[in-house]
């Protein structure tokens, strides 16, 4: 008779130890996937700050162009002073958009707002990926102490664990912005 419970104790053994591998994998998955997740949030934010620097920066050549202009046009009515303000207002105006180069204020105001979009993705996505870590890393300590403690319900434990974190691995990398929690 114990030989029968030792024999399917240890039956029960291989089957915690393959699911401490398969956590294992699914924490390795959710380690990179964080890891490429959070790089690309950080780089998306720096594409971000550098559109509203260059957006910045065009804002001020266009309101020093601006006020040229106005203060040309009020001390002199020249024709050459004329002509001198409207190059001055095309150019004021070709700051603002210049779909050509993508590098008016209108078009890096646009790149900045999509990058910050990437950005918050990356970032929603790099969370989710956190908590499948934590989740994981949990069942694995818990699928490990069932073995030793010969506690069956831990693996059960560990084992929903894993799932979740399997769950908040697939929510990391097809839907990161529908779910927050924090």
């Amino acid at each position: 008779m114990a030989h029968g419970h030792g024999h399917a104790d240890h039956g029960g053994n291989k089957g915690i130890a393959l699911l401490i591998s398969v956590l294992a994998l699914v924490l390795a998955f959710s380690e990179t996937l964080g890891k490429s997740a959070q790089t690309a949030g950080l780089a998306y934010n720096i594409e971000a700050s550098n559109l509203w620097a260059f957006f910045q920066a065009k804002t001020i050549r266009q309101t020093v162009l601006r006020t040229a202009a106005e203060e040309m046009e009020a001390a002199s009515p020249a024709d050459a002073a004329k002509k001198q303000i409207g190059k001055w207002r095309d150019t004021a105006q070709r700051y603002q958009s210049e779909p050509e180069t993508g590098e008016g204020r209108d078009q890096l105001a646009a790149r900045a707002k999509e990058a910050e979009k990437k950005r918050d993705r990356s970032m929603a996505a790099y969370h989710h990926y956190e908590l499948a870590s934590a989740a994981v890393q949990i069942a694995i300590v818990l699928a490990s102490a069932s073995i030793i403690a010969e506690i069956i319900a831990l693996a059960w434990v560990g084992a929903a664990l894993g799932a979740l974190g399997v769950v908040f691995c697939v929510i990391g990398f097809f839907f990161p912005t529908a779910v927050h929690l924090f």
